[in-house]
């Protein structure tokens, strides 16, 4: 069975793997990880205000939550509609940030299931100090799920991308040592 060999005309070197994309300079990805530390920086402090202060809205709802669903059920039951968008929506936009950024600023969060555990763990912590030390707010499970979901739609449309833009895939170390040339089956994989 003969194998067709494929040359990758954007590989700066031999052992890059790139897939029809230059990869960024070097220049480039530092911007790009500075932009992205500064962003996520930037919503850490938009994310402890927002945790770190009683909420108006969820007075009435000042219980802690440890089944999911049912927050959310209380919510869409009120008539006031401001208050279940707020909450619900809010608290989705809320995890977009996690599914942009962490790809760009740590390779190895890469993927939705890492993706998912990293922010689950994150917002887990938050709802934790939220509970424990704030007045008026309690703890929630479901602003963990909520929090999670908004970090799965924020990597399905952009983080996903641009984590692979500014850390482009490449073969695996052991085949960097060889001067074996990258093949269609290795493009397939």
């Amino acid at each position: 069975m003969a194998r067709t060999v494929l040359r990758d005309k954007t590989a700066t070197k031999p052992g890059d793997r790139v897939f029809g994309k230059p990869p960024l300079s070097v220049l480039g990805r530092v911007l790009a990880m500075l932009l992205a530390f500064a962003a996520m920086v930037g919503f850490a402090v938009v994310l402890a205000r927002l945790t770190l202060e009683p909420s108006a809205a969820s007075v009435a709802l000042t219980h802690s939550n440890l089944r999911p669903g049912d927050s959310i059920r209380a919510y869409l039951a009120q008539p006031a509609s401001l208050d279940t968008v707020k909450q619900l929506g809010g608290n989705i936009v809320m995890g977009v940030p996690f599914g942009v950024l962490l790809p760009v600023l740590v390779p190895r969060t890469r993927g939705l299931a890492r993706v998912a555990v990293v922010t689950a763990l994150v917002m887990l912590l938050v709802e934790l100090v939220q509970g424990a030390l704030i007045i008026g707010r309690t703890f929630d499970i479901d602003d963990v799920l909520l929090n999670t979901t908004g970090a799965l739609l924020g990597y399905l449309l952009i983080g996903r991308r641009l984590g692979r833009a500014v850390h482009p895939r490449r073969r695996p170390w052991w085949h960097r040592f060889t001067k074996r040339p990258v093949t269609a089956d290795d493009r397939a994989e």
